[in-house]
């Protein structure tokens, strides 16, 4: 297993660096330079020059991409955003946890919400305990999150008045978000759940099980429920960074200073550092999350666990 968590770490680092590459690139593109932004009007052009000189922007491309890689890796040295003068790299740690706690929570919530019932309205196929959900997931998960997070605030903050319309001073702050996320990405969970139990359920094992007189319960929860949890397991990983980027449009609705506001704001300002320093946090999130997923899996299916252990089955 030693090895296969060495090779799923190995793996996140071309993740990271490709994210880096591609956003440096777009934001390379983007018309302007940030000597004129920081500046602002009422200066001469060699002062601009100047200062675009002093921030390296006359230098190729890739020398000034590798010089911000060095001192993102070596000296955990993001830049200075143009806006504040302030260096990014402490509000990216201060807001990243914000926004990692709405996701988290969210996915959470999804599965605690979609992977119980998916797996009730396969057993009970073609009953109400499967027609009721399966509509219901149909049409959370056609619904924008930002979307189903208005109608949340309408509801339980503005009609109600029993959580706050934003802001993350209490724990009450993150349910609205949390909800607004996690009930489209639970209506997912559920339908994936239900067609991979579905698909399991007819197996010729499960139909071996019954037939040798094992009790319901067990051929369900014992039997089944293992290997159709597996492709659900990868799923959620993949929904995370849904859950990432989704957190972008609810934390702007609900006025939360998670570090999808700051990204939003840093692309608004042309924020380069801001921008890059965010991205590349979620690209670390993300990555590492996968990589806890690919554990999990690993854990799971024993296939993995006999190939790197050196077993054979």
């Amino acid at each position: 297993m030693y090895r296969y968590v060495i090779k799923r770490l190995l793996l996140m680092i071309p993740v990271v660096l490709g994210v880096s590459f591609v956003i440096f690139s777009i934001l390379a593109m983007v018309p302007g330079d940030p000597a004129s932004m920081i500046l602002g009007a009422g200066v001469t052009q060699e002062e601009v020059d100047q200062l675009n000189h002093e921030l390296g922007y006359d230098r190729p491309f890739l020398v000034r991409y590798f010089s911000y890689l060095y001192d993102a890796i070596f000296h955990f040295d993001f830049g200075t955003s143009y806006a504040t003068r302030q260096e990014v790299f402490p509000e990216v740690m201060a807001k990243a946890p914000i926004s990692f706690a709405i996701a988290m929570n969210a996915i959470i919530f999804a599965g605690v919400v979609g992977i119980p019932i998916g797996v009730l309205s396969a057993v009970k196929q073609y009953s109400l305990l499967d027609t009721i959900p399966t509509f219901i997931a149909l049409f959370l998960a056609a619904a924008p999150a930002f979307w189903v997070g208005m109608l949340l605030m309408i509801l339980f903050s503005l009609k109600l008045g029993w959580l706050p319309t934003g802001g993350v001073e209490t724990w009450k702050g993150y349910v609205l978000p949390m909800l607004a996320l996690g009930l489209m990405y639970a209506a997912q969970q559920l339908r994936f759940t239900r067609s991979s139990m579905l698909e399991t359920i007819r197996q010729d094992y499960i139909r071996t099980a019954r037939a040798k007189g094992a009790a319901e319960r067990t051929v369900i929860w014992k039997h089944a429920m293992k290997n159709a949890l597996m492709p659900v397991i990868t799923i959620i990983g993949v929904n995370f960074g849904g859950l990432l980027g989704g957190a972008i449009v609810t934390e702007t609705l609900f006025s939360i200073p998670g570090l999808g506001t700051y990204i939003v704001n840093g692309i608004k300002q042309k924020d380069v550092p801001v921008v890059m320093a965010g991205t590349m946090c979620l690209a670390v999130m993300f990555a590492g999350i996968m990589l806890c997923v690919d554990l999990l899996y690993a854990f799971v299916d024993p296939r993995i666990k006999a190939k790197y252990s050196g077993r054979r089955g």
